[in-house]
């Protein structure tokens, strides 16, 4: 493994969400994100099954983890890298902590098997 990082992400809020998005649709490079997320919600995933967005219920104490594109590559797409997305809250901010654990950054990633 190499290094990890970690994100602390601010989401003021705002009037009117249509019209912004916290954080576009995206996959994470990283192996595995770890996230803590406030109580507030906002974090969406794709659905497996169809084009649908699923929000993430938060739970006080516990994390959400995310696969990411280099597990989803070294484990021979047996692990899925999930998409997500975040939206604001009309009226209240939303913080959350993130854990990104990577491959080294001079590392060559394939299939373990």
């Amino acid at each position: 493994m190499g290094p990890m990082a970690i994100n602390i992400n601010y989401y003021p809020p705002c009037p009117n969400p249509s019209i912004t998005i916290g954080a576009h649709r995206h996959c994470d490079v990283s192996c595995i994100t770890l996230l803590f997320q406030d109580d507030i919600g906002g974090l969406y995933v794709r659905g497996t099954k169809s084009n649908n967005w699923i929000h993430v219920n938060p739970i006080k104490g516990a994390l959400a983890v995310n696969i990411g594109d280099s597990l989803q590559i070294m484990s021979n797409d047996r692990y899925k890298s999930i998409e997500h997305c975040v939206a604001v809250d009309s009226s209240r901010a939303r913080i959350s902590i993130l854990l990104f654990v990577n491959p080294k950054f001079d590392s060559v990633i394939g299939p373990f098997s």
